[in-house]
């Protein structure tokens, strides 16, 4: 039987609530070559401590300039670090990650947040157009984002 080979995966979400379920992904990307793009703040330095960390700026939530660094930011981390996948639960870092991902071939997973359930995140609505998996934790986020797959809650 022939052993899987690891991938490098770009995890990527602000710090709190989005890093959180990401880190609950843990038996998926320990498994694999990653790194992280995250906020740097007490509780991503705290969960992640050993991790491979790239900080962005922030805030980011309808911040232009901030958004104008980050988009440099994942064009240099990207470039450099060549992942095949970028997975994110939000939030507005997600956005350049995705779309400037896409253009150095990586996949791409979006998870969207569990508490939205009838109406899309602005991150939803802007990474959807070039996310490879969108996931949804119910089922009615499906009638948001159709194309979506409910996995149900990651918690």
């Amino acid at each position: 039987m022939k052993k899987k080979e690891k991938i490098k995966v770009c995890l990527v979400g602000s710090s709190g609530g989005h890093l959180s379920h990401l880190y609950m992904l843990k038996p998926f990307w320990n498994a694999q070559e990653r790194f992280w793009v995250t906020f740097d703040k007490e509780d991503a330095r705290s969960l992640l401590k050993g991790e491979k960390i790239y900080y962005c700026y922030y805030p980011t939530n309808r911040n232009l300039k901030n958004l104008v660094c980050n988009t440099i930011l994942a064009w240099k981390v990207l470039r450099k670090e060549r992942p095949e996948l970028i997975v994110s639960s939000g939030a507005a870092v997600a956005v350049p990650f995705f779309w400037l991902g896409k253009l150095f071939g990586s996949k791409t997973i979006y998870i969207e947040v569990f508490d939205r359930i009838d109406k899309s995140t602005l991150t939803g609505k802007l990474v959807y157009p070039v996310t490879d998996r969108f996931i949804v934790q119910w089922e009615e986020q499906k009638k948001v984002y159709p194309k979506a797959v409910n996995l149900g809650s990651i918690f």
